[in-house]
């Protein structure tokens, strides 16, 4: 008698149904759990609930929460082996799904003492779904034979930038108030999370068909033995220059828009998605560079098109200077971290996990001094000039890591 098997397992065994319940769940994780906070800063601040310098700290509670549980789940299988052997990737995955649901329902609540526990929470949900769920749609993919598809679950968290910000522009033309945009927004996470539940469950079993061989990372030649420790350093600084120079303008970009263009203009709510849009596009498309191609050159332009759309914005502070610039930055944002991991495993293939941690790290400090910074900046010259310095800085600091690696490449050439 044929055994019967479970709506979860059937969908299981159809790569597309995996890549899309990744997809989705960085949707969630990203889009919603990390980055809703940005188009909806520019009603809490018209509602008087926080200040430009309480919304950065709000913002840096995030990164720093982000940041910490990057580093547990890489700690977890060494600390808690036993316990992590029960809580295998795709149950993680769901806990801080539901994580992300419950504190952003949370936010809609008229308790501004407990956002930044809130916010900080929702940085280390957010950090355990993008790495639970990719580890887990990576070993399922490939083990279905199709492990290419990987790289459409990475233009989630640009759905859910676009999502949120589309919506926000609705809610705004309005006139609706900022906590419920955040009761919005936890209902668009439970309709999604609802979408790819029967998928997301149980370990990655071996599939119904044969398994394709692992490839090899891009950039990595076999028999390499990494790059000397001042190559690897290198790395690791310019890396970490890359979260401080884009987190200015992913933080306050609806806020900056709305003080350089006329009152009542709708464009400064439809940048934000714009970059959601570059920032799913530009995903796709760095999965089909060739692995034959430095990734240090990869890094270069990415960096350079990222300055260039900072720079956009402030010389050309029009609706299609936003435009451009918001699609300029969100471009190259996916593609820079694959790339930079794929360069750390290059580097330092026998340490890869924890090199590529290490890089991480220092991009996620980048990404914490950036809000800080910029509220300094304008706490010190005025908005629109203290803008325009931590923005000018930031372009600066993603044109000196271009520099880092084109040194790199001059240096060490492969």
């Amino acid at each position: 008698m044929p055994e019967t098997r479970s709506t979860s397992q059937v969908l299981q065994d159809r790569p597309p149904m995996v890549a899309l319940a990744g997809l989705l769940a960085l949707a969630v994780a990203m889009g919603v759990g990390r980055f809703a906070f940005t188009p909806l800063l520019p009603m809490m601040l018209a509602d008087g609930l926080v200040t430009l310098a309480g919304g950065s700290w709000l913002a840096t509670a995030n990164y720093i929460g982000y940041l910490l549980g990057a580093l547990a789940c890489m700690a977890l299988p060494w600390l808690l082996p036993r316990w992590y052997a029960s809580w295998h990737p795709a149950r993680l995955a769901r806990a801080g799904l539901v994580a992300t649901v419950l504190l952003t329902l949370a936010m809609a609540l008229p308790l501004p003492a407990s956002w930044p526990a809130l916010r900080f929470a929702a940085g280390v949900a957010s950090a355990f779904v993008l790495l639970n769920v990719a580890s887990w749609c990576m070993v399922r993919l490939t083990l279905l034979g199709q492990p290419a598809l990987g790289a459409l679950i990475f233009c989630g968290p640009g759905l859910g930038i676009a999502l949120t910000g589309f919506m926000t522009s609705a809610m705004v033309a309005a006139h609706w108030q900022s906590a419920t945009g955040w009761a919005v927004f936890g209902g668009l996470a439970i309709v999604l999370c609802l979408l790819i539940w029967p998928v997301l469950q149980g370990r990655a079993a071996p599939a119904s068909r044969p398994a394709a061989a692992p490839t090899a990372a891009a950039g990595h030649r076999p028999g390499q033995t990494g790059a000397s420790a001042a190559a690897r350093a290198l790395h690791a600084i310019a890396y970490g220059l890359a979260g401080l120079g884009y987190i200015v303008t992913a933080t306050f970009l609806p806020v900056i828009a709305r003080g350089a263009l006329p009152a009542g203009s709708p464009w400064p709510d439809l940048f934000w998605p714009m970059f959601g849009v570059a920032v799913a596009i530009g995903a796709a498309l760095s999965s089909h560079a060739s692995a034959a191609w430095d990734r240090r050159w990869l890094l270069v332009a990415g960096y350079l098109l990222q300055a260039l759309g900072i720079a956009v914005g402030l010389l050309w502070p029009t609706p299609l200077g936003f435009a451009l610039g918001s699609l300029l930055l969100g471009l190259p944002f996916t593609a820079i971290t694959f790339f930079g991991l794929q360069e750390a495993r290059r580097l330092w293939p026998q340490s890869a996990d924890s090199f590529a941690s290490l890089v991480t790290a220092a991009y996620g400090l980048g990404q914490i001094a950036g809000p800080p910074m910029a509220a300094a900046l304008v706490a010190s010259a005025g908005q629109a000039t203290g803008f325009a310095r931590a923005l000018s800085l930031a372009a600066a600091i993603l044109a000196a890591g271009a520099g880092m690696y084109a040194f790199s490449i001059w240096r060490w050439a492969k």
